[in-house]
């Protein structure tokens, strides 16, 4: 509700009064039991039209046609009643705002300086031009014409600029509320992206070495049960850490590798699985001391390990894999992350459908990193990560 809305009770407290004294000023005059009566009835009627018409028209929506016929039947009580009484002229107090809240400032202007005019008109009607009192009236009569139009016009300025107010405010709120909605879609647009990121990375990579395992025991069963019952425990320990990992992902807590070791630890024992699951011969150099790093770069660096070597497992062919951490020669505070195989390599360029690396660029670009990879077909591949410590 606009300032105009909250307060409108005030002209309503002003046409009550302004309605009250004219027609008690009418009752003690001196005119006849008739004028009185035509009088009273005109401004009774100026009271109905407004409560029936004017208000609504008042607190309605902003003007588009000049209400004619309301306009038409207060200016018709409006003359006989100041041709019936003069003293019923006082009810311009109430008549002219409600025309400037009813019509346009330039229509309403003509109509209250017609309404100013009745009364003067009603004098010279009954006595002529020849009465004294023409002198004062006729000067109080052009005051009160430029005090109507004047006052008249600063109403109708209040009114619009509060209208005016109150629908930039809708638009306002009805902003908010759209920002608050695209908010809202865009983080959970985020928060599905990162799941998607988390599942892919952990759990989807799990269940592929599970699967992977099984299949590799149900051939081994019979011909080497002590290479099946091997794979079994990876297979289950594999399991596990998957459960761990989902638990953590539950929660919206970090890896869980990350929770029970430091950053180190964690990759030798990515390094180790890979041999132990694939025969892949793998090895690992950390070069210290490595800056203090934090838990994003730690996550960034402990997933892009785990999808290259995923990567490996599935697609290189590689008998060797060496993976590399080390901080970046005269730049302070960047960790270098680099994972090289010997396997057949692939076109960097040609588009692929998977999730994995695209997932990688977006964790890296989080924190301020840079993916680089480099590879082609029966060369190997090379895949480097620069990230801040």
């Amino acid at each position: 509700m606009n300032a105009w809305e909250r307060f409108y009770w005030l002209w309503e407290v002003l046409f009550g009064i302004t309605f009250a004294a004219t027609t008690a000023l009418v009752v003690f005059d001196d005119g006849t039991p008739t004028d009185k009566t035509v009088a009273l009835l005109c401004l009774t009627g100026i009271a109905v039209a407004y409560l029936v018409r004017g208000r609504r028209l008042i607190k309605g929506p902003d003007r588009e046609d000049t209400p004619w016929l309301f306009t038409g039947v207060v200016m018709l009580f409006l003359a006989g009643a100041n041709f019936a009484s003069t003293t019923s002229s006082f009810i311009l107090f109430f008549v002219c705002p409600v025309l400037y809240m009813t019509l346009s400032t330039k229509t309403a202007s003509v109509f209250t300086t017609i309404g100013v005019l009745l009364g003067p008109a009603s004098s010279i009607a009954r006595g002529g031009f020849d009465q004294p009192s023409l002198r004062i009236l006729l000067p109080m009569t052009a005051i009160l014409i430029v005090f109507s139009i004047l006052a008249g016009r600063y109403t109708s300025q209040i009114i619009d600029q509060s209208k005016s107010r109150a629908a930039l405010i809708e638009q306002l709120q009805a902003s908010q509320a759209e920002v608050s909605r695209l908010s809202r879609e865009a983080g959970t647009a985020a928060e599905r992206e990162r799941m998607a990121r988390e599942i892919h990375d952990t759990l989807a990579q799990g269940f592929t070495s599970i699967v992977t395992l099984t299949q590799a025991i149900e051939s081994e069963m019979d011909t080497d049960p002590k290479a099946a019952r091997r794979h079994l425990e990876l297979a289950a320990r594999t399991a596990r850490e998957n459960l761990a990992e989902a638990r953590a992902m539950v929660a919206a807590q970090g890896p869980s590798a990350l929770a029970t070791a430091s950053l180190e630890e964690a990759l030798r024992r990515q390094v180790e699985r890979l041999t132990e699951e694939t025969g892949i011969e793998a090895s690992i150099e950390v070069d210290g001391p490595l800056p203090a790093l934090t838990m994003p770069t730690e996550v960034v660096l402990l997933r892009a390990v785990q999808e290259a070597l995923s990567n490996i497992r599935k697609h290189s062919s590689a008998t060797r894999v060496s993976l590399r951490l080390s901080d970046v020669d005269g730049v302070d505070g960047r960790v270098r992350l680099r994972v090289t195989d010997d396997g057949i390599g692939f076109d960097p360029t040609a588009p692929t459908g998977g999730f994995g690396l695209a997932g990688m660029r977006t964790r890296t670009d989080q924190v301020g990193g840079i993916v680089t990879l480099t590879s082609k077909p029966g060369a190997g591949t090379t895949l480097e990560l620069e990230v801040p410590a």
